[in-house]
């Protein structure tokens, strides 16, 4: 009987070894794969990081571009808002001038209206307050009083 149990336990000792040598290959296996599943992985971490890299310069970029552009646009408002308030002002004036050209047009019709002559050909108002300036600055000159 002491033979036949040390046999049994050598199988048994056997058996297990190779369970054990079984088991270590499936483990061989398993860690072959997540070491490729690793250098995989490192691969993407540092597409990742090279990618990361890339947006933040052009974000930086990004932001540089619109702070310049921010400044840009601001002087040019503020250019565009003192040429507005410019040509407001000068057609504030340009109607004043207009005001007193037809004043004009109006004082020297009434006196040529009341001299028979011969009847003058219709002009537009235009030409005619451009005629009436100049027959006035012509007046002006003559009186030695120069515009």
């Amino acid at each position: 009987m002491n033979h036949f149990l040390g046999i049994m336990i050598e199988s048994l000792v056997a058996v297990l070894l190779m369970l054990t040598v079984g088991y270590c290959i499936v483990l061989n296996r398993r860690l072959q794969r997540l070491k490729a599943d690793e250098h995989s992985l490192k691969a993407t971490i540092a597409e990742l990081i090279t990618a990361t890299e890339i947006a933040e310069r052009a974000i930086g970029g990004l932001k540089h571009t619109v702070r310049d552009v921010n400044e840009n646009l601001g002087s040019q408002l503020t250019a565009a808002t003192q040429m507005s308030a410019h040509l407001k002002n000068q057609l504030a004036e340009g109607d004043g001038v207009i005001r007193r050209l037809s004043k004009i047009a109006i004082a020297a019709r009434t006196p040529a209206a009341a001299e028979p002559e011969a009847p003058a050909p219709q002009m537009s108002s235009a030409k005619a307050v451009a005629a009436a300036a100049q027959a006035f600055s012509e007046r002006r000159r003559a009186n030695g009083l120069a515009a």
